[in-house]
C-alpha cells in the first residue's frame, strides 16, 4: 500500500511544481496529503457504523512580486492542478505587496515513518468492544452518547521552490468519547474524553484520563451548593488546563497579538512572566506525543522548544510572516503539543492543601480580554473545603486574570496525564474569584 500511495502523491507533487514553474511564481510552497481512515461509531452504547474513508488534498501558496496567493483542491487530475495553480497566482495578483512574505530556506530533505501506519483492524475492534464492556461493568451509570474510534493513516509531502522536501508516513488510533451519567431522574451534562495511541497492548480504559473522567462524571449526579462569592484556589485538571494555556498563548504569545502589538508580553522575552516552577514546552518530537508534527506549515523542520522555562518567557509562537514583520524569531514548530513535566506534590496532597476552592474539570467561557481577564462557568467541577472534596457543583462561575494566574501557582502535581497529544500535570492557582449562589437566594 505504501508504495502505490507514495507513487501517486509524489507524481502530484511533481506536476504541481512543474505548473508553478510554468506560471513563473517567484516563490512557492505546496503540500499534498492523502489519508485513509477506518472508523467505528458507537451510538447509545451499540455499534452503529463501520466505514473506511479516503481523502486527498493539495494546498498551494505562491508569491509573485512580493504578493501572496493561496489555493487548494481535493481533485488530483491534471486540469484540477492547473486550475489550482492558476487560481493561486490570480489571488497573488490581487494581493498587497509585503516584504515579510517568504518561504523556508533550503533544508536537507527528510522522510518520516512513525506510529502504526498499517492498522490491526481486528485487534482495534476488540479493544473498542473491550472498552465498551469495561465502561458498562465499572461505570454502570454512564450513558455513552457517542464513541468514535478510528485508525488514521496519513501520507504527506511538503515541497518548496527553494528545494526543501519533507515526506511523512504516520498512522495512529484515536478514540473520542462523549458521555453523561444517569440515575433515575438525575442526569449530568455531557463530558468528553480522548486518547491517541499507536499501540494496542493495553486496554483503552487505562489510557489518558478515561477512567477518572468516567468516575468524575458519575460523581456529578448529586451536587452541593457553593454559597456566595469568595477568592479561592482552582485546581485545573490535565483536561481543563489546555483551555487556559491556549488562551494564554493566544492572548500573549501568538501571531495576532504580536502583530497587533496588544500582547502584554511584547517586551518580556527573557524576563519572568510566571512562577519559577512553571515550564511549558511545545514538543511534537517528545516520545510521548504520538505522530507529532515533523515539519511546520511554513516548511521548517519542526523542533521542540520552551515557551516558558522556569517562569521565564523564552519564545513566542510565531509564523514566519509575523516573525519577519515583528523582528522576533519564528517558533520552533506550529503544533499544540503541550508538555509540562510533573512537580513535587502528589495530587492528593494538593487537594488536602486547599482551604476553599474548586477542582475544575472543564471551563466554559468567552474569549479573555486583551489584558487576560477571563470569566466563565466551571463545569464538571468539585467543591473543596478544608482539604476535603465536598461534592460536585453546578453552574459555578470563576473569574480572574490569566497573567496573574501564572504568578499565583500553589502547586504542580507529581502525576501527569499522557493522552498521546499532550503531557500535562494538575496545576493549582490561588486568587481566583469563585461565585456560587447568593446567600438567601432561592
Amino acid at each position: 500500500m505504501e508504495k502505490s500511495i507514495q507513487e501517486d502523491i509524489r507524481e502530484i507533487a511533481h506536476k504541481t511544481g512543474e505548473r508553478l514553474r510554468e506560471a513563473k511564481a517567484d516563490k512557492a510552497q505546496y503540500t499534498v496529503t492523502e489519508t485513509q481512515t477506518h472508523e467505528f461509531n458507537v451510538d447509545g452504547g451499540e455499534f452503529s457504523l463501520f466505514r473506511t474513508l479516503f481523502g486527498h488534498s493539495l494546498s498551494i501558496t505562491a508569491y509573485k512580486d512580493r504578493k501572496k496567493g493561496s489555493a487548494s483542491t481535493n481533485q488530483f487530475d491534471d486540469s484540477a492542478i492547473e486550475a489550482a495553480v492558476r487560481d493561486c497566482l490570480k489571488s497573488a495578483e490581487s494581493g498587497v505587496a509585503d516584504e515579510a512574505y517568504d518561504i523556508a530556506p533550503a533544508q536537507e530533505s527528510e522522510t518520516f515513518r512513525e506510529g502504526a501506519y498499517e492498522p490491526d483492524i481486528d485487534l482495534f475492534f476488540e479493544r473498542t468492544r473491550e472498552l465498551m464492556r469495561d465502561i458498562r461493568e465499572r461505570h454502570p451509570k454512564i450513558l455513552m452518547e457517542q464513541m468514535i474510534a478510528s485508525h488514521d493513516q496519513t501520507h504527506k509531502i511538503y515541497r518548496n521552490t527553494n528545494g526543501t522536501e519533507f515526506e511523512a508516513f504516520q498512522g495512529a488510533y484515536a478514540v473520542s468519547l462523549m458521555f453523561s451519567a444517569h440515575e433515575g431522574d438525575a442526569a449530568t451534562s455531557f463530558f468528553g474524553s480522548d486518547i491517541y495511541t499507536d499501540r494496542l497492548d493495553r486496554p483503552f480504559i487505562e489510557l489518558g484520563s478515561l477512567e477518572k473522567d468516567l468516575a468524575d462524571t458519575e460523581a456529578q449526579l448529586s451536587t452541593v451548593p457553593v454559597e456566595g462569592k469568595f477568592q479561592g484556589v482552582i485546581l485545573l485538571t490535565p483536561g481543563s488546563l489546555p483551555d487556559f494555556l491556549g488562551n494564554i498563548i493566544g492572548n500573549f504569545a501568538s501571531d495576532g497579538c504580536i502583530l497587533d502589538r496588544t500582547s502584554i508580553w511584547l517586551d518580556k522575552l527573557g524576563q519572568s512572566v510566571a512562577d519559577s516552577r512553571i515550564t511549558l514546552s511545545l514538543c511534537p518530537g517528545d516520545r510521548r506525543i504520538v505522530c507529532g508534527e515533523r515539519f511546520t506549515r511554513d516548511g521548517f523542520r519542526s523542533k521542540d522548544y520552551d515557551l516558558i522555562k522556569d517562569g521565564v518567557l523564552k519564545s513566542f509562537c510565531l509564523s514566519l510572516y509575523v516573525a519577519n514583520k515583528s523582528g522576533f524569531a519564528p517558533a520552533g514548530n506550529s503544533s499544540f503539543a503541550l508538555v509540562a513535566e510533573g512537580g513535587d506534590t502528589p495530587y492528593a496532597d494538593m487537594v488536602k492543601s486547599i482551604k476553599r476552592g474548586l477542582i475544575v474539570g472543564r471551563f466554559s467561557g468567552g474569549n479573555p480580554s486583551i489584558n487576560g481577564d477571563f470569566s466563565g462557568v466551571a463545569k464538571n467541577s468539585f467543591l473543596v473545603e478544608d482539604g476535603v472534596v465536598k461534592g460536585a457543583v453546578s453552574e459555578t462561575m470563576i473569574s480572574g486574570n490569566l497573567a496573574q494566574l501564572l504568578n499565583s501557582l500553589v502547586a504542580v502535581s507529581r502525576e501527569t496525564v499522557e493522552n498521546g497529544s499532550s503531557v500535562l500535570p494538575y496545576m493549582a492557582f490561588d486568587g481566583v474569584v469563585i461565585s456560587g449562589k447568593e446567600s438567601g437566594a432561592q
